[in-house]
């Protein structure tokens, strides 16, 4: 929900880097992104300004303007995620393996790596540019997210659609998981920080063609609402017996 209220606003233009802001900000609204300062979400940021005194280059000033309403739980809910991926980073740093589920990954594709053995029409290898890939896991300030085509896919799609390397995944990032089992309003609230955040060039959703996978294009779109970015929005529904039932291409 919007409204009218005060709110930290960042000039890029005279943002140094250096990270003095992010550590002021209790709220974790501010984090550094390709080497700026920026808000990560509206709704973080108190608009109080403890921040702006930290500033070496007065990059940082408090203006009024309509933005999301400031919200204390999703702000808790945010820096105990921080808090965890701390604690992960932590651990990978102490001991011979962390947990590579949450570790931030960009893959060099290898000419050798997941050769078919009978599929001849199958894909030579591997299209997975990043890591991690489930949608609970993936940062929205994931730098393989940042101005990216995005690959929405039900964890099914993959396994019934054969060739999902050679005609699906190409040159986008992917994100992965299932609309019947996993929290649907934990993933609203995550591709509205995505698409908010990560400047998102196009969606493409690939569902199955079963009753409970057609909640996935719906929460994405719900996301992409609340975000308030309109960009193009493509569909494709995957049959049980792995071919391409239909795609569908709109702005959503």
């Amino acid at each position: 929900m919007k409204a009218t209220r005060k709110i930290v606003e960042i000039n890029e233009e005279l943002c140094t880097g250096c990270g003095d802001c992010v550590n002021a900000c209790a709220e974790g609204a501010i984090e550094l992104i390709n080497g700026k300062a920026r808000l990560v979400a509206e709704k973080y940021c108190d608009g109080l300004g403890a921040c702006l005194g930290e500033c070496p280059a007065n990059a940082l000033t408090v203006t009024e303007r309509e933005s999301e309403e400031f919200d204390p739980e999703a702000v808790e809910h945010h820096l105990k995620e921080r808090e965890v991926a701390k604690v992960f980073t932590e651990i990978k740093g102490t001991m011979p393996c962390g947990c590579p589920s949450k570790n931030i990954e960009m893959i060099t594709p290898c000419q050798q790596a997941n050769q078919p053995t009978s599929m001849t029409d199958a894909p030579a290898q591997s299209a997975l540019g990043h890591w991690p890939v489930q949608i609970r896991l993936v940062p929205p300030t994931a730098p393989f997210l940042r101005g990216a085509d995005l690959l929405v896919a039900a964890d099914c799609t993959p396994v019934a659609y054969p060739a999902f390397h050679r005609d699906l995944l190409p040159g986008k990032a992917v994100m992965i998981g299932c609309p019947k089992f996993d929290d649907a309003d934990e993933y609203v609230e995550k591709f509205a920080e995505v698409f908010r955040v990560a400047d998102i060039k196009s969606v493409t959703v690939v569902e199955m063609e079963v009753p409970c996978c057609s909640k996935l294009p719906m929460i994405v779109r719900k996301g992409l609402q609340l975000s308030g970015k309109q960009i193009p929005f493509e569909e494709v529904i995957i049959g049980r017996r792995g071919e391409i039932v239909s795609r569908d291409k709109a702005v959503a």
